[in-house]
């Protein structure tokens, strides 16, 4: 048999060497759909996995997953609905974008991972885990509700991750010394402080309130700081009631509101409990001068209620109406990101089938928005500089102003957004909603008394 030269064999052996190399993916390459993300979990404390690559490293696509729970079923299940609706809008508006560059000429897009907590808290530690260990979520977004965002929080803390939180309103949360978890909206210690604050100045007589709240700890957070405020303004608070979160017949504590006389009555919970004690209200014809509930005016549906829901108040953590522009940003001297309100608001009807947005809508949006500011300025998906990033937030987007507390004792906490307050009123023949608080935003009047 004749010999084959050395020269041949180490020839072959360089070509088959070259064209194994040539078959494997780029390292950058986004992975496939369903597949393992590119940006694992690193393990607890360690490196973050999402970390840029060094200077010099190959440049690609990168899918990262963004994880939260939703209520889609339970009694938050309309809110958490608007706000993942919310959130899903800017996924998508990002993506058909092409993404976020980063600094090393990668460029980012995002894929969600989401789970039903059927709003019980007791699910959400379980999810989150999940989320971050099996589903290799580089970000979070909070549940809705003070309560779950609670358990959530101490997840990504443990996990090394960027929660962002909307929907969850408790200070609390945020004088824990967690780090990585950075609040949308406005504290519940503020979000009916301006109600008192309307009724002072529509009527300096009106001194009696009764508060009526649901035993949650968002309502309760709302309520006791409402109270306190309310009180060193000198009102008196004639009754301060809870009821349970599945109440249905208000009957008991109707009968208590009545014997108190006050002339405002304050509080509620969330969108079933609130919208069923405000009908019960009108329909025992209750006399009061002065009606704001929690969480469930904003709500377009709540205007099913008819006459029942005219002349009820609620606190907005945003509405369509609230003008904020890139001139007012200007006039404040602080930086405008984003899009315009109005923007906004056709974007999220042409996605929704025409619904009209509300704020839990307008919040998850933000949520997306305020991490894709951090992320571009970052340049990177570093942990620590995006943290930076969000530290040094202080700019107003079609949400409002956003700032975040960065002191050890209430790290994330919000600071810079208000609270707005409509009222539902009579525009012919339908209702129509009116921001009547602040008065320098008002589109109307305050109607009272309510009756």
């Amino acid at each position: 048999m004749k010999r084959v030269p050395v020269v041949v064999i180490v020839l072959f052996a360089l070509i088959s060497l070259l064209a194994a190399c040539g078959a494997q993916a780029p390292a950058t390459q986004a992975p496939a759909g369903g597949g393992a993300s590119a940006t694992q979990a690193p393990a607890a404390g360690g490196a973050s996995a999402t970390q840029a690559p060094a200077a010099g490293g190959t440049a690609g696509a990168k899918t990262v997953v963004i994880g939260y729970t939703a209520s889609l079923t339970g009694k938050s299940s309309l809110e958490s609905i608007r706000q993942q609706n919310g959130l899903q809008l800017w996924v998508n508006q990002v993506n058909a974008k092409g993404g976020i560059k980063l600094t090393d000429g990668s460029t980012v897009t995002f894929e969600t991972k989401s789970y039903d907590d059927e709003s019980k808290n007791d699910r959400v530690q379980e999810l989150y885990s999940r989320l971050v260990n099996e589903d290799k979520a580089a970000f979070l977004i909070s549940p809705y509700g003070s309560g779950p965002t609670d358990a959530a929080a101490v997840v990504a803390e443990q996990n090394n991750r960027i929660m962002i939180t909307t929907g969850a309103a408790s200070d609390s949360t945020y004088k824990k010394g967690y780090t990585l978890v950075y609040q949308v909206y406005t504290p519940a210690s503020r979000y009916l402080t301006g109600a008192a604050d309307a009724l002072a100045k529509q009527d300096p007589s009106a001194k009696k309130i009764a508060i009526v709240h649901e035993n949650d700890k968002f309502s309760t957070d709302v309520s006791n700081a409402l109270k306190a405020y309310a009180e060193k303004q000198g009102y008196q608070v004639v009754l301060f009631e809870g009821y349970d979160s599945n109440t249905t017949d208000f009957g008991p504590v109707i009968n208590k509101v009545q014997q108190a006389a006050p002339d405002a009555i304050m509080g509620g919970g969330h969108f079933q409990d609130g919208s069923t004690f405000a009908k019960q209200l009108a329909e025992k014809k209750v006399p009061v001068k002065f009606l704001a509930l929690l969480v469930a005016p904003p709500e377009p549906k709540f205007a099913e209620l008819g006459d029942a829901a005219v002349g009820v108040v609620g606190p907005s953590q945003w509405e369509p109406l609230a003008a904020f522009t890139a001139e007012a940003a200007k006039s404040l001297n602080l930086e405008w990101y984003g899009p315009a309100g109005a923007d906004f608001v056709s974007a999220y009807k042409a996605a929704y089938q025409g619904e009209d947005p509300s704020y839990h809508a307008a919040g998850g949006y933000m949520a997306g928005l305020l991490l894709q500011s951090a992320i571009e300025k970052a340049g990177s998906l570093d942990t620590d500089a995006i943290k930076s990033a969000l530290d040094a937030t202080d700019k107003m987007t079609f949400f409002g102003h956003t700032k975040f507390d960065t002191t050890p004792d209430a790290h994330g906490l919000q600071t810079g957004h208000e609270m707005v307050y409509i009222q539902w009123q009579k525009d012919g023949d339908k209702l129509a909603k009116q921001v009547v608080w602040p008065s320098e935003a008002g589109t109307a009047k305050l109607l009272y008394p309510v009756r």
